[in-house]
This record gives structure tokens, C-alpha cells and sequence, in this order.
């Protein structure tokens, strides 16, 4: 299913002139230097295609033949290929004899396969046979006084060739293209393949996929058979899983694009790297990523508006233009060795997964101090569940359960929840954040609506006085007894937040009778005594709705005490802020 889709989108981008995704036998290239050659071979310079800065140059992209596996073993590409095969040289800087000499060889060898290639595979044209003269006679110090040569010598820079009135590259030439076009129409077709059910050359290697965060930078692979225990019946390789040649190239190239970094067809979700797209071009699947990443910091409004078009579509006929019917797919790809991990799978329509990612962020939505962003993105959240707030310290699986909980408009996975509790017991400093609010009151929210039985009120998102959950009536005395603390001592670098919030939130009978007992002490210390009188009243509400304190509180009461703590602590600080204006 997921190859047959990435085909299905391969092939409609291949009918899109403005895609411009490659052809089969074909594929971008970042080709950051270009040796310019004269008629009869000479070299008149090596052009440097890179922008930028620094260690951010990047070279410019060129549409070159598709590129071989490359092994332990030599294999050269068509016309293009790094310094090591281009030049026959390799930098030995920091070896010793022994290795300078088994490198100069292997380089030496590299060298001689990628001119057999060329002459064995192309028709001698007079360009062709310049070429080979440059390969077979420029000196080292010719090439040694070009600016870029200690660049390329360097980092063994991929390296192409054009002439110097030609402005495309010469393996984009029309007798090149010829040759490839050839290739693939006397192929031998004889077996069936799985993912077009037409009969094809069956791949045995398959295009490396590269961009997945955490995998190999040379690229790893969905599909591969590598040691004998994955193989069945004495089947080599790619036989295993009969996909042909084709369909290979078109799942590949589609997936390849899609996460290319200048795509904007995917984003990281924990460590899942995240790709989407739908079976027609739709507004959706431009707009998709602005759901769940990090507002741009040049320009933050952008992606706020487009979760607020989403959420007025239904009045405003935003997406109008897209059909509610038509199909959209999201994988997330993980990295695991050689190999790479299908984190999620996720296929529905627009029409449901807009109405879901809606729930999602009706959901979130609390009461929240103005400084505070208005939608919260998957990042946010993760990170605000993490060892020390750090992104590497997200839980593995995490990410890629809560992206499906989303799309599925299920409860959020239960490890989560775990997780922001954990987080608030041990971030002394600043424990119930709003975002770790607003992402309990979403879980436990769901969680209800996904057990009807449990018969229990859903959370608000401001203070609700009547919420019968004796957890989160704890978590608004707590909230009181602090503020009491506070008032009756200014400046107070620590409060009791700081030192029983883990017990009072977990066994509230072992704490809080040494907590009303402060509260007296605090109180006697407030000047204003209509304001004592206000908070005394305020505590015999909230006590009204407890009774006896109950000797432990299980996780979900845990989360209404910090629900309850939070919504308290927004619900006084908001009214102070409204007497003093």
C-alpha cells in the first residue's frame, strides 16, 4: 500500500510540467563544481556552483543519469561522480604509508572504471572523445591552479562536465538521453510486479532514500535482503520483494522529493521524519506542515493563520477548492541500522483529517497568558515533556504514537500523559507550564470521550468551581495556599510549590493538614484584612468540595490536581491584574 501510493504520486507529478521531478534513468544532483572544457579537451576552468556561506554552501541542483548502489566495491556513475572516480586522486592527509598506498590504488581504479564506463556505454562523439582526452592527459598542475581545486581535493566534491558553449551539462545532452531512453526500452520484462501488477525487470538493489533524520547521510533503504535469514526459497536480494525496475525507480524518486530539504512536504516529528501528500494537488497538502511545526520566526503570523483558516473553514468555505474526498497520506520514517523504520502509516481523507486536526487543537485550547502563542505544535509539546526541555531527550516512540492519536482521533497515548506528569514533578522551577496544561486537559478529555462509562465531567478550559474531581479541588487549594504564602511574604524565592507539590499531588493526606496549619501563620502576616478575609472564604469553598483528603490519587486525579492548580493560579492572577487596572 504505501509503495503503490508513492507510485500513484510519482506518477502524478511525472504529468505536472511545473514538478519537475525526474524521469526514469534519471534523478537530481547537487553537482557543486563543473569542469568547462574547450572542443578538443582542454580545460579552460572549473566553474564553482555553490551559495551561501561557510559550511552552509550548498551546489546548485542538475537533473543527471540515476546513480549506481554504491558498495564496498567500485562503481562509477555516468559522467558525474565525485573527485576520487573524476580525477584518480584521494587525500591522504593523516594516513600512514600503508593506507596511502592502498588508497592511491583503489583511487587509481576508481578513475579507470568511470572513463570504461563512459567509453563502453556512449557513442564516440567528438564531445565524448574530449572528454576522455581531459581524463587521460590534463596535469595535476593544470588542475592544481584552479581556485576551487583545494575544495574539491579537500571534501572529493562531486564533479560534472559541460563545454564551454553549452549551457546544460553534457550527460543532459541529447545523445546521452538517447542511450538512457534505449537502456529502458530493451530491458528484459519478464516477472510480475507487486506494486504495478504489470511485468517488469524485478530490482534486486533498490535507490537508497536519503534525508531521513538519524539514518545513514549515503541513504538506507525501505526494502532490502541482506542476510540469509530474511531470504525464503534461495531468493537473492530484492527477489524476495518483486518489485520491478520501474515502480522501484518512481516509490523511490517520490519519496526521495518529498524529503529533500527544499520540499515542503515534510517536517520532523520527534525522531520521525515526517512526509505527506495527496492524490491530487490540493491546498491541503501545501498547507499541512503549518499545522504541527514551529511558526516561522521571520514570519510567525503565517502559520497561526492557517490553523485559524482551518478552523473557519466549515463557515468559510476554506479548501473549497479541494475535493473533502480525496485521498491524503501521511508516513513518518525512522532510522534503524542500514534499514528504515515505517513509524506510521496514516491514510483517510481531507475532510477527516482536517476535522481531526481541528479536534486536536480544540482540544489544547486553555486559558493562557497573552506571551503565550495561540496554537501549540507538536514540537512544543514534545519538548516540554523531555529531560531538561531538550528536543534529544524526547522518548523515541512517543512522537510517532501521538502523530497517529491526531490523525486517528483517538486518546493520546497513555506514555505521554505518564511523561508531562513526570515532567511536573521533577521541573521544580516552573512545573505546570500551560502547554503541559493544556496537554492534560487534552489527553484526559479524549480519554473520556473514547470510555463514555466512566461517566465523569470533562476538564473546562478555564476554572470550573463545580469540577467533581476531588484532584483537581486539591490542586486549587494548593494553588490558594501558595498564593497565601506568597502575599504574607514578598519576594519569597521559594514556596511551597517548590518542596510538596510531588506529595500533595500524589498523597495528599501526608501533607496537607501540615499545609492548613502554615496557611494561619501566612495569614496573620497580611495586612490588608479584607483580603484575608477574601482568601479564608475562597479556601472554605474549595474545602466544601473535598471532605476528608484522601490518602493517595491515582494518575488521572493527578493530572486534574495539576489542572485544578493551574486553572486556580490563572484565575487569581487574572484578577488581580483586572483590580489593578
Amino acid at each position: 500500500m504505501i509503495l503503490q501510493a508513492l507510485k500513484a504520486y510519482y506518477d502524478r507529478m511525472a504529468l505536472d510540467p511545473e514538478s519537475a521531478i525526474a524521469p526514469e534513468g534519471w534523478e537530481w544532483k547537487e553537482i557543486p563544481f563543473i569542469v568547462v572544457l574547450g572542443n578538443n579537451g582542454d580545460l579552460l576552468q572549473i566553474e564553482d556552483t555553490r551559495e551561501g556561506e561557510g559550511k552552509k554552501k550548498r551546489g546548485k541542483l542538475f537533473l543527471v543519469p540515476q546513480s549506481v548502489k554504491k558498495t564496498s566495491g567500485i562503481a562509477a556513475n555516468l559522467l558525474w561522480d565525485t573527485a576520487n572516480y573524476v580525477f584518480g586522486i584521494v587525500n591522504t592527509e593523516g594516513m600512514d604509508n600503508e593506507q596511502t598506498s592502498k588508497a592511491l590504488i583503489r583511487a587509481s581504479e576508481q578513475k579507470q572504471a568511470f572513463v570504461k564506463r563512459i567509453t563502453e556505454e556512449l557513442p564516440q562523439t567528438p564531445n565524448l572523445k574530449a572528454i576522455i582526452t581531459f581524463l587521460t592527459t590534463v596535469a595535476k598542475d593544470r588542475l592544481e591552479s584552479e581556485n576551487a581545486w583545494q575544495d574539491i581535493y579537500a571534501s572529493n566534491s562531486v564533479v560534472s562536465f559541460r563545454f564551454d558553449e553549452e549551457k546544460e551539462l553534457y550527460c543532459q545532452s541529447k545523445e546521452v538521453q538517447e542511450v538512457l531512453e534505449q537502456k529502458l526500452s530493451v530491458k528484459e520484462k519478464k516477472d510480475i510486479c507487486l506494486v504495478s501488477g504489470e511485468k517488469d525487470k524485478i530490482a534486486e538493489l533498490h535507490i537508497p532514500i536519503k534525508g531521513v533524520y538519524g539514518a545513514q547521510s549515503s541513504g538506507a533503504n525501505i526494502v532490502s535482503f541482506n542476510l540469509e535469514p530474511f531470504r525464503s526459497f534461495n531468493k537473492k536480494q530484492g527477489e524476495n520483494s518483486p518489485v520491478g525496475e520501474s515502480s522501484m525507480f518512481a516509490y523511490t524518486t517520490a519519496l526521495n522529493t518529498l524529503l529533500n530539504r527544499q520540499s515542503s512536504q515534510h517536517l520532523l516529528i520527534g525522531d520521525a521524519s515526517t512526509v505527506f501528500w495527496s492524490e491530487k494537488r490540493t491546498h491541503f497538502e501545501s498547507d499541512f506542515a503549518s499545522f504541527f511545526k514551529e511558526p516561522d520566526k521571520d514570519n510567525p503570523e503565517a502559520g497561526i493563520q492557517k490553523i485559524r483558516n482551518l478552523f473557519e473553514a466549515p463557515l468559510t468555505g476554506g479548501y473549497l477548492d479541494d475535493d473533502s474526498d480525496t485521498k491524503f497520506y501521511v508516513l513518518g520514517l525512522a532510522p534503524n541500522a542500514a534499514r528504515i523504520a515505517v513509524r506510521f502509516w496514516e491514510v483517510g481523507t481531507i475532510s477527516d483529517f482536517a476535522e481531526k486536526i481541528r479536534q486536536h487543537f480544540e482540544d489544547l485550547n486553555i486559558v493562557k497568558p497573552s506571551s503565550e502563542p495561540p496554537y501549540y505544535s507538536i514540537w512544543r509539546i514534545l519538548v516540554n515533556i523531555a529531560i531538561q526541555d531538550k528536543s534529544e531527550n524526547i522518548p523515541p516512540n512517543i512522537a510517532g504514537d501521538f502523530m497517529r492519536s491526531i490523525l486517528d482521533g483517538t486518546p493520546y497515548p497513555a506514555t505521554l500523559f505518564q511523561a508531562v506528569l513526570r515532567r511536573i514533578h521533577s521541573d521544580t522551577e516552573n512545573r505546570v507550564k500551560p502547554v503541559r496544561a493544556a496537554l492534560i486537559k487534552a489527553y484526559l478529555n479524549r480519554y473520556l470521550r473514547a470510555h463514555p462509562n466512566q461517566k465523569e465531567k470533562e476538564v473546562e478550559m478555564g476554572l470550573d468551581t463545580e469540577q467533581p474531581s476531588i484532584g483537581y479541588q486539591l490542586g486549587r487549594l494548593f494553588a490558594v495556599l501558595e498564593k497565601i504564602q506568597e502575599e504574607a511574604n514578598p519576594g519569597l524565592n521559594a514556596t511551597i510549590r517548590e518542596r510538596y507539590y510531588g506529595a500533595a499531588s500524589s498523597s495528599p493526606v501526608t501533607v496537607f493538614g501540615t499545609l492548613m496549619r502554615l496557611k494561619n501563620h501566612h495569614l496573620a502576616k497580611i495586612d490588608n484584612k479584607g483580603r484575608v478575609v477574601n482568601l479564608e472564604r475562597l479556601i472554605g469553598e474549595i474545602v466544601g468540595h473535598i471532605g476528608d483528603f484522601p490518602s493517595h490519587l491515582d494518575l488521572h486525579e493527578q493530572g486534574k490536581f495539576a489542572l485544578g492548580y493551574y486553572h486556580q493560579r490563572q484565575d487569581l492572577f487574572t484578577k488581580k491584574e483586572n483590580d489593578n487596572q
